[in-house]
């Protein structure tokens, strides 16, 4: 066998390597939309589109038209969808529950809102009752640990921990 004779096998699968990617840069996220609408997890959705792209690439011959490779594409992600949720019948007893789903951009806003009034609430509080708070709910540290931090006394840790969380409750409930 010559050199040439594997110039044009290595260019199809070049040119099948690069519509596999241009496919994926293109339709992932709307696959994993759709396959969502067919299985009840977003690990699940993303793991059928995965193996969706991995069979596109070995199956790269079966496209005659390019054009149509998106819609063949689907089409794959639809039946590994279906396929899924029959076996998923007999395996969901099986399984560990799915995390849950990404929240919603309302939800995100919510939380960012939340966040933002709970940190203003931190800086307005005295510099040792804010510390104390930070390091033993952010940083989860002990109060032996946050007396050697702070050089205090677990005791005066105790009583700015005390304060700290009543004045941020009352300063949260005001907010709220």
């Amino acid at each position: 066998m010559n050199a040439t004779a594997d110039l044009p096998a290595y260019g199809v699968r070049r040119d099948a390597d690069a519509l596999v990617v241009a496919l994926f840069q293109a339709e992932a996220a709307r696959l994993v939309q759709l396959a969502r609408w067919f299985v009840d997890d977003r690990t699940a959705a993303e793991d059928l589109v995965q193996e969706a792209f991995l069979r596109l690439a070995r199956n790269h011959h079966r496209i005659n038209d390019q054009d149509r490779a998106a819609a063949y594409l689907r089409s794959i992600v639809i039946n590994l969808a279906r396929d899924h949720n029959r076996r998923g019948l007999v395996s969901l007893r099986h399984r560990l529950p799915a995390d849950p789903d990404d929240r919603s951009a309302e939800d995100h806003a919510a939380e960012d809102e939340s966040r933002r009034e709970v940190i203003d609430a931190l800086r307005a509080l005295p510099r040792r009752q804010r510390d104390c708070v930070v390091l033993r709910y952010y940083l989860e540290l002990s109060v032996a640990d946050i007396a050697e931090t702070l050089g205090l006394s677990p005791n005066s840790v105790k009583t700015h921990l005390q304060r700290g969380l009543r004045s941020l409750k009352s300063e949260l409930e005001v907010q709220g």
